[in-house]
């Protein structure tokens, strides 16, 4: 992170990003971005006193700044997609779950529980295991 970018903000882009910020209900993660663009606009602050301000690493900071110098506003406002882990289940498998959910519990069970309901999914479908968090 030893290039350093530098953050000139045009008066509409500055006018957009503060119009974001006093809307009310909006994106947290956006809001933060845009809260660091205007920060960092024309060095009015410290990657550090951004970072405490707004509550995001040294990282972020440098990663929303590269993407507008590099790109533009619209890139550093919106993240790409998130890679994630792959999902676990199918349509069909959720679709069982929540079918057996529905029914009644196993004799000697008052309730579904998490365990029951995975142990169930597991004989009705080809899935081997599935963790209760899953579930």
């Amino acid at each position: 992170m030893n290039r350093k970018y530098i953050v000139e903000l045009s008066e509409e882009e500055e006018q957009e990003l503060v119009d974001y910020c006093k809307k009310g209900m909006v994106n947290v993660r956006k809001y933060k971005r845009a809260a660091i663009l205007l920060k960092a606009d024309c060095c009015r602050y410290t990657t550090e006193q951004i970072c405490e301000a707004v509550q995001v690493s040294s990282s972020t900071v440098f990663r929303v700044k590269r993407q507008f110098v590099e790109e533009n506003l619209a890139a550093a406002m919106n993240e790409g997609a998130r890679s994630g882990a792959m999902r676990k289940t199918s349509a069909k498998d959720e679709a069982t779950l929540i079918a057996t959910a529905c029914t009644k519990p196993p004799t000697g069970h008052a309730r579904w529980t998490l365990s029951l309901l995975g142990e169930r999914l597991v004989t009705l479908t080809d899935l081997d295991s599935i963790s209760y968090e899953t579930i």
